[in-house]
């Protein structure tokens, strides 16, 4: 089975002055991009908006979602909110208490969905968690947006991190089996490992920080997706590939 993960997409309204990104002919390129994969599912995992939710960006990329013909999953990030998102793609029934988490079965397997776009996850969202994690007799793919591991990027480590990740950490220790998460928010290429635990941090469509910086310093601004194979064999395989920036200046 194939996933194509998008994160940090940033799409602004049009017009909208982005530092000279087309982060809207970003966004369609690597929607064409995915499409050429032919994944079994794209996730969108946080951050489509600019700056703050806004219903009219999320009806644009809705609609081009949609005409993809490629199914699709999206979470909030910390530039969403989730009842926004929730109502302006038809998920309103997925929240609960105002959080956008689920899990959805694909295949032969099911993925989970977390909320954090607050920056932490909440008491509810982690008693949820673990029970569905007992739930699985194998591996676990989760989707959220906030990394649940400090990523070596010193400037987003100190500033947005999540908050309690020691917490979620201790609900992942305890499953008994092996947990791949897949997230963005750092705007970066990471992968980080600790006990029962791997994190793949996904670079941004929209650009990419340097990761070694205390202070906030853009890298590059080549967009990137993310490619999942998850293999007969149980073998995860990911690999991230970039491409040309849409400039608007």
């Amino acid at each position: 089975m194939k996933l194509v993960q998008i994160t940090d997409l940033h799409v602004a309204e049009e017009g909208e002055f982005t530092h000279g990104v087309d982060v809207r002919q970003n966004f369609l390129d690597i929607l064409q991009a995915a499409k050429s994969a032919a994944p079994d599912l794209l996730v969108l995992s946080g951050d489509l908006c600019y700056d703050t939710a806004n219903e009219e960006v999320y009806q644009w990329m809705k609609s081009q979602l949609d005409a993809l013909a490629v199914p699709y999953a999206v979470i909030s990030g910390n530039h969403d909110t989730p009842e926004v998102l929730a109502k302006n793609f038809n998920l309103g029934h997925l929240l609960t208490n105002g959080e956008l988490y689920y899990k959805l079965p694909v295949g032969r397997h099911s993925l989970l969905f977390l909320e954090t776009s607050i920056g932490t996850i909440s008491e509810g969202q982690l008693d949820w968690l673990a029970q569905e994690l007992v739930l699985l007799d194998k591996n676990a793919i989760v989707f959220m947006h906030h990394p649940p591991v400090p990523g070596g990027v010193p400037y987003m480590d100190v500033n947005y991190p999540l908050r309690n990740m020691a917490a979620v950490q201790e609900v992942f220790f305890k499953f008994p089996h092996q947990v791949s998460v897949f997230c963005g928010h750092y705007h970066v290429e990471k992968t980080l490992c600790v006990k029962n635990l791997t994190v793949h941090i996904t670079p941004s469509t929209y650009f990419q920080i340097n990761w070694r910086g205390e202070a906030f310093q853009v890298d590059h601004y080549r967009p990137a997706l993310r490619e999942i194979n998850l293999r007969p064999d149980g073998i995860i395989e990911s690999a991230v590939v970039y491409f040309d920036r849409n400039k608007t200046e």
